[in-house]
């Protein structure tokens, strides 16, 4: 996956006026009762990088870049989600998302800490991922994967495939055939 840097001392009148646009509308997002007309209203103005039908997105939650969040059908997010959304972050049809969840898809340089070096994040149909799980920069998780709660996952999960653990680990394969299509 290819790496982006971003220097942080010159940022775009564009990114700028993102990040305050997300601010705003996360303030009131999160201020607003659930399954509302105007909370209905502020998710489809909230992310513009698209929001499926059929979605469940619990409060409250937390990015700084709601534009880059590509967001597919029947997806549930459960309270607490949080994104550093420096990148893009697509997140197929049918995930589920568990309490407290990070996605990063970014970090600063070692060296020049005002360089944000920045991934893309891609979490396949079906997937899984546990409460209080991080996925870092760079990171796809595979068509059905589950992601077991605390984990930080810094690579890859293959398709069908368990992983749990700080670093995750792979713990077992799933059967692909047991998985109902609708």
């Amino acid at each position: 996956m290819q790496e982006i840097k971003i220097d942080l001392r010159n940022q775009s009148e564009e990114r700028m006026n993102e990040s305050r646009r997300t601010t705003h509308l996360l303030y009131q997002l999160n201020n607003t009762e659930m399954y509302t007309e105007n909370y209905e209203r502020l998710l489809k103005e909230l992310f513009t990088g698209g929001l499926g039908d059929k979605c469940m997105v619990q409060l409250p939650l937390y990015m700084n870049f709601a534009e880059n969040l590509h967001i597919g059908n029947n997806v549930v997010i459960m309270p607490y989600f949080k994104c550093m959304s420096a990148g893009q972050i697509y997140i197929d049809d049918d995930v589920r998302i568990a309490m407290n969840v990070s996605l990063i898809t970014n970090n600063h340089d070692m060296y020049e800490r005002e360089i944000l070096l920045v991934k893309d994040i891609h979490i396949c149909k079906n997937a899984w991922i546990g409460a209080n799980a991080t996925i870092m920069p760079g990171v796809t998780i595979g068509e059905n994967a589950v992601v077991g709660a605390g984990s930080i996952v810094t690579k890859d999960v293959a398709p069908n495939t368990v992983v749990v653990g700080a670093p995750a680990k792979e713990i077992r394969t799933l059967d692909p055939e047991k998985f109902k299509e609708e």
